[in-house]
């Protein structure tokens, strides 16, 4: 064998194994180097991979505005409630609830009877708070002594007797409130009160009692400024809505003697009828028209004669016995 001759491919296994490993690494020195990868994002937990279904999210809450609490506008408290003195009213020969039906029972349902006519035609009439207006009464007098508060609580006591209303009995003598002794139950904060400020609600001084549909309101804390309070803007508001709080309910004001203090003046203008009393043993005519001139804020005013002297023989109610005995419903 000389030189010329092909060495024979093969050789150990070995051998062959280094050399196909020196065959890969020329190979793999010849190819271009490649791109540097960019580095792989993280996983986002909150985007949904393609093709899923993301599941809906629940809306955002926010807590509601809490609106600032408005005192006046609060419900009443729970309210006082008084038994009228039934023994005193008749002591001082005023009607006396579920008593027999007497002739000064009969006069005031002629009385009530003629306020309710003409609170229909006030409501008839309309314009603006018609309806409220008609449901609030004026009860005054002339000059001190003629009867007024006697004629106010008796009223009250006739008209408590309907079965569709509600009566509210002002004591708005603010000089000499009465109503509340005469009733015999204790005075407590009222009307004054709320018109200064001192009480934030006036149906909370609003005193329920024991006859069905009956409920006072006393005078209040006495003021050196209470014709300017009954005059103020707040005053108009919450006098309007002592009527407007109850459909109803039917108003009742005990006022001052027109011409013995200013408030009945004020209040004129704020009722849709006034029941003047007149004396009749005591009032002059000239009294009589300067109160009427004074009660010009209110279109309706009607008169009512107290203390009429009885002739033995004259015409009264009470001279038809038997149509008395049964208690007043």
């Amino acid at each position: 064998m000389n030189d010329q001759t092909p060495k024979r491919l093969g050789g150990s296994l070995v051998e062959r194994a280094v050399a196909h490993q020196a065959l890969i690494q020329r190979q793999a020195a010849q190819q271009p180097a490649p791109a540097p990868s960019a580095p792989a994002p993280l996983p986002r937990h909150d985007i949904p991979p393609f093709g899923a279904v993301e599941a809906p999210r629940a809306p955002l809450v926010r807590p509601e505005p809490v609106a600032p609490v408005d005192p006046v506008a609060q419900p009443a408290a729970a309210r006082r409630r008084i038994a009228i003195d039934r023994k005193k009213l008749a002591d001082h020969g005023m009607l006396v609830p579920g008593a027999v039906i007497t002739a000064l029972a009969e006069e005031f349902r002629l009385v009530k009877r003629q306020l309710l006519t003409t609170a229909r035609q006030i409501r008839a009439d309309g314009g603006a708070g018609a309806d409220d207006r008609s449901r609030m009464i004026l009860v005054c007098s002339a000059k001190p002594n003629d009867g007024k508060t006697f004629c106010a609580i008796n009223l009250a006591l006739s008209l408590a007797a309907e079965k569709d209303v509600e009566i509210l009995l002002v004591d708005a003598d603010f000089a000499k409130p009465d109503v509340l002794a005469r009733l015999g139950a204790p005075d407590g904060p009222g009307l004054l009160d709320v018109l200064s400020g001192g009480v934030k609600n006036v149906e909370d001084c609003i005193i329920d009692t024991d006859v069905p549909q009956l409920s006072v309101l006393p005078a209040g804390t006495r003021s050196v400024a209470d014709t300017e309070l009954l005059a103020s803007a707040r005053a108009a508001a919450i006098l309007d809505g002592l009527a407007a709080a109850n459909p109803r309910r039917i108003v009742i004001f005990d006022s001052p003697p027109i011409l013995a203090a200013s408030p009945a003046s004020a209040l004129a203008s704020h009722v849709g009828q006034v029941m003047l009393v007149v004396r009749a043993d005591r009032t002059r005519e000239s009294e009589l028209r300067d109160a009427v001139g004074l009660l010009d804020g209110c279109e309706h005013i009607q008169l009512l004669l107290n203390s009429v002297s009885i002739q033995p023989n004259g015409r009264r109610f009470g001279s038809y016995g038997a149509y008395y005995g049964e208690p007043d419903q």
